[in-house]
């Protein structure tokens, strides 16, 4: 078996997929007002592999719901390929969340009566040119043998990689992932966090996780810290490092 080497950091002027302008929300309860995003400028490229770092409350997610038409601004906008996203309606948004995007999240949300393979099929028989459920789940990592266990046969590493063959299966360009790794341990997480970064390597997705684990940054072409509901700085990497090499 070769050792894992580090791969140069994509260019992130190759091609920007997103464009966020002033992006502000305010969540609203009676007379209190809370600031999860104060202006928020950013360009994300194709292809690109980002991880956003900052404590809870900073604005991470609220950034990641908004560009992946799950929630809308308070003002500013998002510029998908060109295309205002804050300007679509719900069934704008629906189709572009549907053709689109893949979400991964740190619960994985599967239906505990349907096997890995069937699981992965629910996204592919509504998907306009999926991959087959069996070639999602092998570039996701999940063994073949495993492919017809239920998830309650499954570690817990091993059903978040159904989580990630599920949200790739249709090819999204853009992958969302928040804590993908926040309810396994070190040596599981690192497995997930190889199967983010062959799927973004094999498939060009761009790709997007909210980590509070400083060490996941190596893997990244670029690290967007945040603070208080702003960028507060960015950081990027000459070379990717691999997930094996990173020390938890």
């Amino acid at each position: 078996m070769t050792e894992p080497t580090s791969e140069p950091a994509s260019e992130p002027a190759d091609k920007t997929i997103f464009r966020v302008d002033g992006l502000t929300k305010v969540y609203r309860t009676g007379e209190v007002e809370v600031h999860a995003l104060r202006g928020v400028d950013l360009e994300i490229a194709a292809a690109e592999f980002l991880v956003l770092l900052g404590p809870s409350g900073s604005g991470k997610s609220t950034l990641v719901n908004i560009i992946g038409g799950l929630d809308n601004p308070t003002s500013g906008r998002v510029l998908f390929k060109g295309e205002d996203l804050t300007a679509l309606g719900e069934r704008g948004l629906t189709r572009y969340r549907r053709d689109h995007v893949g979400f991964v999240f740190q619960f994985y949300n599967l239906v505990p009566s349907l096997t890995a393979r069937e699981n992965v099929a629910l996204v592919t028989e509504i998907a306009r040119d999926p991959m087959a459920p069996g070639e999602a789940l092998e570039i996701a990592g999940l063994a073949s043998d495993r492919h017809d266990h239920f998830p309650a046969q499954l570690s817990g590493g091993e059903q978040q990689r159904v989580a990630i063959a599920r949200a790739i299966a249709k090819r999204p360009e853009v992958l969302l992932c928040d804590e993908p790794t926040g309810a396994l341990d070190s040596t599981t997480g690192i497995r997930v966090l190889d199967a983010l970064a062959m799927v973004n390597r094999e498939i060009g997705t761009t790709t997007l996780v909210i980590t509070h684990n400083i060490a996941i940054g190596q893997m990244a072409d670029r690290v967007i810290h945040f603070a208080d509901g702003q960028v507060s700085r960015i950081e990027t990497n000459e070379t990717r490092q691999p997930a094996t090499s990173i020390t938890w």
